[in-house]
Order: C-alpha cells, then sequence, then structure tokens
C-alpha cells in the first residue's frame, strides 16, 4: 500500500484536482449547531494558520481523487464558498465572484466545465442548486441529505447576509465606501476559509481506501455499525453496470424501509437482530470485526439481499400498519403490540426469525401465533409485572432459537423449535408469589398515569379471555374506577387503593360521562342497565371497601398467572 501525506490549504486543494465522494460514504449530514461552530471558528474568531484536520483520497485518474475521510468538511467549504460567489455576484464584485467560481467549477482538459467536487448521493440536487452559477434548472424532491445540505447553504446564506447588512446599516460609513468594505468583508471570508489548514494523504487505489477507510472509524467514534457494514459489503460488490448500481440501490431501500417507520428503528440494532437471527451470539460492539472476517466477496451479495429483505420482515414486527395482516391473524398483531408495550428488545432475533418462518411457509399461522403469544405472555409476567431484570442468558438463549429457526429446514424441524420455545419460557417464568406481590404496584388514576396503556393491556386481557368467542373493541373502551377517585385521601382510599387493578374494569366510552365520579352504587345500577358485567366480587355490594379492592386485585394475579397469561 503506498501513501502519499503532504500539508495542504484549501486552495491549493481545490485548484490542483477534482473530487468524487464515492457511494459507500454517508450522506451529508452536519446539523446547524456543527455549521454554526465551524463559521465561529473560521469567521468569527479568524485564527492564522487553522487545521481542520486530515483528509483521505484515492486516486481515481489524472488529477481526480475518490475521497475516503474528510467529505462533510470538503462538501461544507464547498457550500460556503457558493454562498460568497453568490452574494458577491448580487452585490456586483463579478471578479470576486467570477474567482470563487473557478474553485468550484473548472474546465476539465477537455475544455468542458466540470464541478471540483461531486457526489452521486445527492444527485442532482447538489450539482444544480448548490454548485450551479446561476438559478436552479431541476426540481428535486428533497429526501434528508438535500434537506442537510439546503439547511447548511440556508445557514450560510444567512451569517454571510449578516455581515453584509452590517456594513449597509452602519451610519458612519459613506455609501461609497460600504462597496469597497462590503468587497474587503467577503474577500476575508473567502480567504479564511481558502487558507484552512489540512493534511491531505493519497493513496493508489479504491481498495486500499476501504481498508484506510475501516482504520481510521473502527478506532473512533465517527462511523456507526452501519456505516462500517455498507462499507464492507459496498467494497465486495464491484458496478457492473454504470447506468445502474443495484448495491446502493438495495441499500438506500433497506435505509428507507428501517428509517421510515413510525416506531423509530435503528438500523445498526437491526442488523444486530439480523446477525443473531441467523449467526452467532456476538455482543453489539464486537460484530464488526467478526462480520468482517466472514463475510467476504463470495457471501456479500446474498448478505445484502437478505438485509434487505429482512428489514421488510423487522418493521412489520414492530410497525403493525406496515404488514398486511389478516383478519384471522389479529391475536399476532396484539402480542407483537404488547411487546412494543413492555418495551423489550431480547426476543427480537427469535421473533424476527418466527417471521420469517411463516412467511416462507415454514411455519403455519397457529404455530407462529402460539410461539409469539408465548413469547407475549412471559414478558408480561417478568417484565411488565415483576420487572425483572433480562440477564444475557435470556438474551442468548432467544437468539440461539432464532439461529435454529433460521437452520430449520422444514415445517417439522421449525416446529420442534417453537415447542422448544415454549417449554424455555416456561422455565424462566417468575414464581406465583413474586406476581402477587408486585401486581398492586399497576396503578392507573389522573394523577398517575404511566401504566395507563398498560392497564388497559391487562383489563383487556382479562375480557378477552372471559369472552372468547365475541370479538371486542377495546379502542372503543375506557378504564372505569368503581370506586370512584373522588374518595382518594378519604378514610383508608389511599390513590394507590384506587388506581389498583382491583377496582377498575374497562366500560364502552359512552358510559364515561354518565358514570363520572358517582358511588359505586349508582354507578352499579348504570353498568348492570347497560349490560355490563359487575366484577363477581363487587355484585352484592352496594359499598366497595379498600380491603374489597386489594382482595379483588389479588384474586385477578392468581387467574392471570394460572389462565389468561399461561404459557
Amino acid at each position: 500500500m503506498k501513501i502519499e501525506s503532504t500539508d495542504q490549504d484549501i486552495r491549493n486543494l481545490l485548484s490542483s484536482g477534482y473530487y468524487r465522494i464515492p457511494r459507500f460514504q454517508r450522506p451529508y449530514s452536519w446539523t446547524r449547531d456543527n455549521i454554526q461552530e465551524f463559521w465561529d471558528d473560521i469567521v468569527k474568531d479568524a485564527p492564522e494558520n487553522y487545521f481542520i484536520g486530515s483528509m483521505v483520497v484515492f486516486k481515481h485518474g489524472s488529477q481526480r481523487y475518490g475521497v475516503v475521510d474528510g467529505q462533510q468538511r470538503l462538501t461544507t467549504i464547498t457550500i460556503l464558498l457558493a454562498v460568497i460567489r453568490n452574494r458577491s455576484n448580487e452585490l456586483g464584485f463579478t471578479d470576486l465572484a467570477q474567482g470563487i467560481q473557478n474553485l468550484v467549477e473548472r474546465k476539465n482538459i477537455d475544455n468542458k466545465p466540470e464541478f471540483i467536487l461531486s457526489t452521486e448521493t445527492s444527485y442532482p440536487f447538489f450539482q444544480d442548486h448548490i454548485l450551479k452559477f446561476g438559478k436552479p434548472e431541476i426540481e428535486v424532491q428533497e429526501m434528508r441529505e438535500e434537506e442537510s445540505l439546503r439547511s447548511a447553504f440556508d445557514l450560510f446564506n444567512g451569517l454571510v447576509g449578516g455581515v453584509v447588512e452590517s456594513v449597509q446599516k452602519d451610519p458612519s460609513v459613506t455609501n461609497d465606501q460600504k462597496l469597497k468594505l462590503l468587497q474587503e468583508k467577503l474577500t476575508s471570508i473567502r480567504n479564511a476559509v481558502l487558507d484552512l489548514k489540512v493534511i491531505l494523504v493519497k493513496l493508489d487505489d479504491e481498495d486500499d481506501a476501504y481498508i484506510i477507510f475501516e482504520t481510521l472509524n473502527t478506532r473512533g467514534k465517527d462511523l456507526s455499525l452501519t456505516d462500517l457494514v455498507k462499507n464492507h459489503i459496498t467494497r465486495h460488490l464491484k458496478v457492473k453496470s454504470a447506468s445502474v448500481d443495484q448495491p446502493k440501490i438495495k441499500w438506500e431501500k433497506l435505509l428507507e424501509t428501517l428509517e421510515g417507520s413510525s416506531a423509530q428503528l435503528e438500523v445498526d440494532t437491526f442488523i444486530h437482530h439480523f446477525w443473531l437471527s441467523r449467526y452467532d451470539y456476538l455482543a453489539a460492539k464486537r460484530l464488526f470485526k467478526v462480520l468482517k472476517s466472514r463475510i467476504g466477496k463470495p457471501e456479500a451479495r446474498e448478505f445484502l439481499d437478505a438485509l434487505l429483505t429482512d428489514a421488510s420482515l423487522y418493521r412489520a414486527i414492530h410497525e403493525m400498519a406496515f404488514w398486511k395482516w389478516s383478519k384471522d391473524e389479529r391475536r399476532i398483531v396484539a402480542a407483537l403490540n404488547a411487546l412494543q408495550l413492555f418495551r423489550v428488545q431480547q426476543q427480537t432475533p427469535c421473533v424476527l426469525s418466527l417471521m420469517r418462518c411463516f412467511k416462507e411457509k415454514k411455519l403455519k399461522k397457529k404455530h407462529f401465533e402460539d410461539a409469539v403469544v408465548s413469547v407475549e405472555k412471559f414478558h408480561f409476567l417478568f417484565t411488565a409485572v415483576t420487572s425483572q431484570r433480562s440477564s444475557g442468558g435470556i438474551s442468548e438463549m432467544y437468539a440461539s432459537l432464532g439461529r435454529r429457526l433460521f437452520e430449520a429446514l422444514n415445517t417439522q424441524a421449525a416446529v420442534a423449535v417453537v415447542n422448544e420455545i415454549k417449554a424455555k419460557l416456561r422455565e424462566r417464568i417468575p414464581v406465583l408469589g413474586e406476581v402477587k406481590a408486585l401486581f398492586p404496584s399497576i396503578v392507573y388514576t389522573d394523577n398517575q398515569t404511566k401504566q395507563k396503556s398498560l392497564v388497559k393491556y391487562v383489563l383487556a386481557g382479562f375480557q378477552s379471555h372471559s369472552v372468547k368467542s365475541v370479538a371486542i373493541d377495546f379502542d372503543g373502551m375506557t378504564i372505569e374506577h368503581l370506586a370512584p377517585q373522588a374518595l382518594i385521601g378519604t378514610g383508608d382510599f389511599s390513590e394507590a387503593i384506587i388506581g389498583q387493578l382491583g377496582n377498575l374494569i374497562l366500560v364502552p366510552s359512552h358510559l364515561n360521562t354518565k358514570l363520572d365520579d358517582k358511588p359505586f352504587k349508582g354507578k352499579k345500577k348504570i353498568l348492570e342497565a347497560n349490560g355490563v358485567v359487575i366484577p363477581p366480587e363487587f355484585a352484592k355490594l352496594n359499598d366497595i371497601t379498600p380491603a374489597a379492592i386489594q382482595s379483588r386485585t389479588v384474586n385477578l394475579a392468581e387467574q392471570a398467572y394460572q389462565q389468561v397469561w399461561k404459557i
């Protein structure tokens, strides 16, 4: 590997070559804070010999380079130069504007105009709306990267405009002096940019660039797992057609699938869960090192295709509206929604594999449902009720089961894993005493709303269990306190008692205003008149006592453990 390193300023760097941001690089992502800090450092503070770090490029022809490291800074610098160019031209400083344009676009050896910095990921927006000297001609739908580029351009435009406005509004300067001062100010900003110092590292070929790219970034915090995996896969998948970059298209589709989800999915987490569902169990921080050694050129295309396919399945198990679930699959949907409510992730590699087997028809609906509902029931008792810390053992168990599902060659093998899932979860269920002790801590009142969704889930679970043959619209129901909240603070009625599950039922929302804060005796008449079943513990009572609420809460805990959420 031949490496050439030289000290340069931005003026020389832009004057001596053409730079291309290759497809494996991250999209432009500097924030407004990054832009403001850059402006303050180089313009507001105006230091001499300001060093902006190293830039790594690889040779891509005569005086042509691919940018490996430093593309965010180089793009930002080019945007600022374009803004200064535009402002200079608006004020009539055509020579200044054209001189800057020569560092943005100049004629190549074939005497054809060519932008000095080009990028594939934001084409044609970057070229037509920022680099071009004049009005843009192409309408572009602005996606995330284009929005970041536009934001940077607009912020720099405002900052440079502020400098211009301060001169124009200065009453101590004559109009003739203002023009001269404005030109000096804009020239000063231009020079501050062009005098920035950089260490330019040149490599001979693109393969070396990928290696340097990984080396530079795996030791720091700049790159995510997503960036590193994209770089590694792209390295092995050379483009066969200049007009169609299939690996790039597939990767962008993967990102679009995950980042477009309302479930706020993290691509790094998806890649980790994807790996655990198919390969060996690894901590996230070790994943790329192992992936790099296991996924080479022969495996790269299949690996990328599998990532893309599983991205849709991953989104489907986190965002129910993304998938076309049939009516007879609504119990599966309810279980997946419950896992989101419980905010657990350890099960995800296993559930991803279950979903994959279901889609590939290795599992029938009844087996898929059986497995997912068992996982839901386990985490209700283990996570939602008893709040037990999930050890690495449980995560490793789920990953192992997910991997075995992936390796299952037929339905018989997949069903055997489903049965093992249920058996292993039964072994880890908390004991009844823990559930009974902690069930009263699930509370909902007007002042304690944190567990409202969980409370509604629990009440719906009991009601569904008692009337299995009837489909109930729980979205159209509200939580009702049988002993009214107005009793809080009177006698032995604390908020913790009134808010317990033993005092709560679900009622149709139209009854809510009728019931209001009436005493239990009054509520009972309204509920019975509207066909709502009164809990058997309270059926013969005219008044509910704190002891009665606590007793029913214990009864519900036993029923939950022994019947409703039993695996």
